[in-house]
């Protein structure tokens, strides 16, 4: 099978596409044929090694200390189920599907167990439509709902409004019944007020922080601000809610208990079958939407992960891949 393969760290140009054995799945395995994957700020971090500072050893240590551990990358897709393994019966041979797992998805094939996050893919979407969804749908659902317990009528700023988790962000929020503004590149106000975003800041000219608003939820999702200046547009017991970590976010989020006032949440989003169910439902409702920037075909692998880190996308870049 065919599959993009990087071998050390470092830019784009270290990952290759390569003939590898297609995988076998094993008992309690699925064995995907693959026809879409999302690129992600995921992949880029894993290919680059970029990991936070305060977690540079143990991320090496887990993914690979001198070069990758697993050199296919690769997380959020969609295909149909071409084998099951022994024991399996919640998929058959043939059923559309789509789902996220740890590494592996820029490939013709993967496998991974059945019990995973992998649930049968909305008649109404393309594969490539449910590739886009797990990375940043999972993200913004577990963040919102799950970790900083977003309650119906609260204000929200998405910062990064119009990347990879920041288009799902806008629109589960609202589905959740918050109201929505969004901090975007200009290019992208258009797109994101049609997610459901009221006020849209234009980040090269307008400073949310000095616009007098206030927030009872900031979802940072590009690492775009801090909580020190996010602080002073969050209401009295306003949430900064980041998606890339440093030291001082870490410090702040850990001594939450020692101060008055805004507070910051931090988590691991475990990545789950029912809640990749749960974006089916919104799916279904008209609720959420996916949002695609551009289709590579996966020989064009190097240009979709220059795309990705750029981070200028609007939406999710999305390999068409077999």
């Amino acid at each position: 099978m065919k599959a993009a393969v990087y071998r050390t760290y470092g830019g784009p140009d270290v990952v290759s596409v390569e003939e590898l054995a297609r995988p076998v799945p094993k008992p309690g395995e699925v064995l995907v044929r693959v026809e879409a994957a999302a690129v992600t700020s995921a992949d880029w971090r894993l290919r680059e090694a970029a990991f936070p500072s305060f977690s540079a050893i143990p991320g090496r240590l887990m993914f690979g200390l001198t070069r990758p551990r697993n050199p296919v990358l690769g997380g959020a897709f969609a295909g149909q189920v071409e084998a099951v393994g022994e024991g399996v019966t919640r998929f058959q041979p043939g059923q559309p599907v789509f789902g996220f797992t740890m590494s592996g998805a820029h490939a013709e094939y993967l496998t991974m167990k059945a019990d995973g996050a992998l649930v049968e893919r909305p008649a109404r979407l393309t594969a490539q439509e449910a590739a886009s969804l797990p990375f940043g749908g999972l993200a913004a659902l577990v963040f919102l709902r799950d970790f900083a317990k977003l309650r119906p009528g609260e204000r929200v700023l998405v910062l990064g409004a119009s990347g990879g988790v920041g288009v799902h962000a806008v629109q589960i929020a609202r589905a959740l019944g918050a109201e929505v503004d969004a901090v975007s590149g200009a290019r992208n106000t258009e797109l994101v007020r049609g997610l459901g975003a009221e006020r849209v800041f234009d980040h090269r000219t307008e400073d949310f922080a000095a616009s007098g608003r206030k927030w009872d939820l900031i979802f940072d999702c590009v690492g775009a601000s801090s909580f020190a200046k996010a602080r002073g547009a969050l209401t009295e017991g306003g949430r900064y809610v980041p998606l890339d970590l440093d030291c001082a976010t870490l410090f702040a989020a850990l001594t939450n208990r020692f101060r008055r006032g805004p507070s910051v949440v931090v988590g691991i989003s475990q990545d789950r079958r029912e809640d990749l169910e749960t974006l089916c439902a919104m799916v279904e409702a008209g609720e959420l939407r996916p949002v695609l920037d551009r289709i590579y075909p996966l020989d064009d692998i190097r240009a979709a992960h220059e795309d990705v880190g750029a981070r200028r996308r609007s939406g999710v870049v999305v390999l068409a891949i077999g």
